[in-house]
C-alpha cells in the first residue's frame, strides 16, 4: 500500500510539470485509481491475530544485537510499544496483536536507517468464531478470554513435545484435538530427565554446539520459527501455550543452562518478541525455579521485564520445586504450583487475591517414581477436590510405553481414564454460575464446597463413601438436588424439592458430587 502511495504520489507530481494544461483531468483519473488500489490493498488483521510487518536492514557484525528495533503502535489515544527481533537472511520482523476494532497506525525507532522510521496502518477487523483473545484473569481468582467469555482452565503437561520429530508432533495435535484440554504446559528448550526424556532436537536454538560452545547472544532462527508454528497450531486448536521460558533439566547434555544473566535477559527478550502477539500464550518462568540456584533478584528482573516489555500483557507465573516464591510480586498474575497437599489453596486465594493453578499435583501413570503413579481416580479426585476448593488444576500422564514415549515428556497418545472424565468435569464447570462462585472454608478444612450466595452449591464427597450429604440452603426458596457420580460420569436428579437444612440420600461409594441449585 504505501509503495502505491509513493509511485501515486510521483505520477502526480509529474503529471502536474509535464501535463499542465491536463492536469485537472489527470488529477481526477489518478485519485480515483488511486482511491480504487488502497480499498483493493488495504492491509486488514483480525482482532487478536499476529499483524507483522518486516523490513530488510543494513549488514552489521551481529544483527541480533548491534541493531535495535521497535515500533510504536497506536489506536486513538492507546500506545502500545513492541521490540523487533532479527529472522535470518537480513530480514528484521515487528509482531503486534491488535485488540481494538478499527485504524491502527504505527511508526518504527530503530539506530539502522534502513528501518528507522518506518510508518503504517492497518484496520482492525472483528474476530473470527471461535477467537475469544488472550486469556485475562477475571473476577479476582477465575480466567476470561479478552471478550468476556469465562476460561475454565483444564489444563495438562507435555514439557517437550515439540522436539519429538514432524511424525510425534503431529501425533500430539492430533491428541490434543480430541480431548477436554485447552492449556498445555510446554518447554522451549529441550529437556534431558533420567531416562524419560533426552530427545535430541533436530536443530538448536542458538548457533555454535556443545563441543565449542553456545553463541547465546545468536539465536537460531530456524528454531525459533518451528517452536512459533506450534504455538500456532495450538491457537488453531483453541489451547492455551503455557510457554516455560527457564527450566533446571539440562543436566549438562547441552548447556542452555549456562547463560549468564545478561544472556538469559537476552534470551528473554527475544522470545517476548517473537511469541508475545500470539494470543493464546501463557508466560511461566520457570520450571522449579527454586532447583536452578539463580537468587530472587535475578527472578524479580526476568519477571518484570516480562510485565515492561509484554504489550499483550498475558498471564505471568513461576513455578515451584520446594521452596516457595513470593507470588505477591506484581509481576505475577497467578500462583502455579507444584504440591500433592492441596488442603491450603482457600488460604492461597486469600493471601494473594489472585488466581490458583496447581499444575503440578502428581501424574497419572505407574513409573516407578514417587511423582508419576497415581490412579486416574485419584488425578480426577483431585482435580475436583481442587475446583471446589477455589483453584484450577493441571494434569500429566506417565505411562510405561515400549519405546518410552510418555505424554508427560515427549506427548504422543494418551492412555489414561481420566482426561474423558476431566471433559465432564469441564462441562459441570461451564455449567456453574459465572461470577460470585466461591469455596466454603471450614473449621476441619475438609469438606469441598462451592457455592454462589443462596442460588447455587456444589459439595463434593471425595474418596469417601457417604450414605448421605448435609446442605444447608436456606429455608426461603426450593432447590433442586443432583447427585453426579464424577467417575462413571452420570447426573441423577434426587426426588422432590428441597429446602433448608437436608440430609441427601447418597450411594455410598466414592467420588460423588451433590449439586444443589435454586429454582427460580
Amino acid at each position: 500500500m504505501y509503495l502505491i502511495n509513493i509511485i501515486a504520489t510521483f505520477v502526480v507530481k509529474y503529471s502536474m510539470v509535464k501535463y499542465n494544461f491536463m492536469k485537472k483531468n489527470l488529477l481526477t483519473v489518478l485519485f480515483s485509481l488511486f482511491t480504487f488500489m488502497q480499498i483493493v490493498y488495504s492491509t486488514d488483521v483480525e482482532q487478536y491475530t499476529v499483524f507483522e510487518v518486516s523490513y530488510t536492514g543494513s549488514q552489521v557484525a551481529n544483527p541480533f544485537t548491534d541493531t535495535q528495533l521497535s515500533a510504536t503502535f497506536m489506536y486513538k489515544n492507546k500506545r502500545y510499544t513492541a521490540e523487533g527481533f532479527y529472522d535470518g537472511n537480513g530480514i528484521y520482523k515487528i509482531r503486534f496483536m491488535p485488540d481494538q476494532l478499527g485504524e491502527w497506525t504505527y511508526n518504527t525507532s530503530s539506530n539502522d536507517k534502513n528501518l528507522n522510521g518506518k510508518t503504517g496502518t492497518f484496520i482492525c477487523t472483528k474476530a473470527s468464531k471461535g477467537n475469544h483473545g488472550p486469556v485475562r484473569v477475571r473476577d479476582t481468582f477465575h480466567f476470561g478470554y479478552d471478550d468476556g467469555t469465562p476460561f475454565f482452565p483444564i489444563g495438562t503437561t507435555a514439557y517437550a513435545w515439540v522436539w519429538q520429530g514432524d511424525t510425534l508432533v503431529k501425533q500430539t495435535l492430533e491428541t490434543l484435538s480430541k480431548s477436554p484440554f485447552n492449556k498445555i504446559r510446554m518447554t522451549i528448550m529441550p529437556k534431558n530427565y533420567d531416562v524419560f526424556i533426552n530427545t535430541e532436537p533436530f536443530c538448536y536454538p542458538f548457533e555454535g554446539s556443545k563441543q565449542k560452545g553456545w553463541d547465546f547472544y545468536r539465536p537460531n532462527p530456524q528454531y525459533w520459527q518451528y517452536f512459533e508454528d506450534k504455538v500456532f497450531q495450538l491457537m488453531k486448536l483453541g489451547i492455551e501455550a503455557d510457554i516455560i521460558l527457564y527450566h533446571p533439566y539440562d543436566n549438562n547434555k547441552w548447556g542452555f543452562d549456562k547463560a549468564n544473566p545478561e544472556q538469559n535477559l537476552f534470551y528473554l527478550r527475544y522470545a517476548i518478541a517473537r511469541l508475545s502477539a500470539y494470543r493464546n500464550v501463557w508466560w511461566s518462568l520457570s520450571n522449579e525455579y527454586d532447583i536452578m540456584g539463580k537468587p530472587n533478584e535475578e527472578w524479580q528482573k526476568y519477571g518484570n521485564t516480562l510485565l515492561t516489555l509484554d504489550p499483550v500483557q498475558h498471564l505471568r507465573s513461576i513455578h515451584n520445586g520446594m521452596a516457595w516464591y513470593n507470588h505477591a510480586e506484581p509481576w505475577v498474575t497467578h500462583l502455579s504450583i507444584q504440591t500433592a497437599f492441596l488442603q491450603d489453596i482457600q488460604k492461597w486465594r486469600v493471601t494473594y487475591q489472585k488466581p490458583v493453578v496447581i499444575d503440578e499435583c502428581v501424574y497419572e501413570g505407574n513409573v516407578a517414581t514417587d511423582w508419576g503413579n497415581l490412579t486416574a481416580e485419584e488425578m480426577v479426585n483431585r482435580f475436583w477436590i481442587t475446583w471446589c476448593r477455589g483453584g484450577y488444576c493441571t494434569h500429566g500422564e506417565t505411562y510405561t510405553h515400549p519405546k518410552n514415549i510418555l505424554w508427560w515428556s515427549k506427548g504422543g497418545k494418551l492412555y489414561g481414564k481420566s482426561p474423558e472424565r476431566l471433559a465432564f468435569m469441564y462441562k459441570i464447570m461451564a455449567d456453574a454460575p459465572t461470577t460470585g462462585l466461591t469455596p466454603l472454608h471450614t473449621v476441619w478444612n475438609k469438606e469441598t464446597y462451592l457455592y454462589k450466595d443462596k442460588d447455587y452449591v456444589l459439595y463434593y464427597i471425595g474418596n469417601s463413601q457417604q450414605s448421605g450429604a448435609r446442605l444447608y440452603l436456606s429455608d426461603k426458596a426450593n432447590y433442586k438436588v443432583e447427585i453426579i457420580d464424577v467417575w462413571n460420569m452420570t447426573i441423577t436428579q434426587a426426588q422432590g424439592t428441597f429446602t433448608g437444612n437436608v440430609e441427601v440420600p447418597l450411594p455410598g461409594k466414592p467420588y460423588i458430587a451433590v449439586r444443589a441449585v435454586k429454582i427460580k
